[in-house]
């Protein structure tokens, strides 16, 4: 299967030229967003308007921590915007509690019921050790499974939980450990992601991934 390139960015980053990433052969950009119930990253809203007049594809990501995953999901979606790709980043939180499983699902149940989609599921050893902990195995037994998959693993090749039949991203490094390249023009060392098909099926993803909330919210409107 064809990968296209894609990164993820968060103030810890310095977006100095989107021409230069689209150049540098990268599609889409996933910005950090929002973290726990109040914390908004400083960079978000200036890179946004940046990436998106850039021309490149736009998606928003949280990351999850312990406590009221539904007041996080609500201050997610207001600051991300209900029309982004959105995405739960689900690992240890060195700054605090972690965000529990039953959390997880808490929240990305209340994204779909803001949104009407799910959002993506970032993660890497902490949703397998998550799900072993709760002898998860199977999509039936977690809300979780209805998420697309975002998977960190810096190695040759993902190995994802049996929850998912495949992955739609695969972050293979983060700047400086797993396959080259570790860097990106206009940003500089990042973590970089592949997404799992060619650059059409990328933008056809996008698509339809961030325009049913319109549809929802048509039809509680009416």
């Amino acid at each position: 299967m064809p990968t296209t390139e894609v990164i993820d960015i968060s103030h810890h980053n310095n977006l100095s030229s989107v021409a230069k990433v689209a150049a540098d052969g990268v599609l889409a950009i996933f910005q950090k967003a929002t973290q726990g119930s109040r914390f908004i990253d400083p960079t978000f809203v200036a890179n946004k308007k940046k990436i998106l007049e850039g021309g490149l594809l736009f998606g928003a990501y949280h990351f999850g921590t312990a406590g009221d995953p539904i007041g996080q999901a609500d201050f997610f979606v207001r600051q991300a915007g209900p029309d982004a790709l959105l995405v739960l980043d689900f690992e240890g939180n060195p700054q605090g509690l972690d965000m529990s499983l039953l959390e997880a699902e808490q929240f990305v149940h209340r994204v779909n019921e803001l949104t009407g989609r799910y959002p993506g599921l970032y993660s890497g050893h902490t949703l397998k050790e998550a799900l072993a902990s709760q002898g998860i195995t199977s999509a039936a037994q977690t809300e979780l499974s209805k998420c697309w998959l975002w998977i960190a693993q810096y190695a040759q090749s993902p190995l994802i939980p049996k929850v998912w039949k495949d992955w739609t991203f695969w972050q293979y490094t983060d700047g400086a450990v797993g396959p080259e390249p570790h860097t990106v023009n206009g940003v500089g060392r990042c973590d970089r992601d592949h997404f799992n098909g060619t650059a059409a099926q990328l933008k056809a993803f996008w698509k339809a991934n961030t325009r049913a909330s319109s549809t929802a919210r048509a039809g509680r409107s009416g």
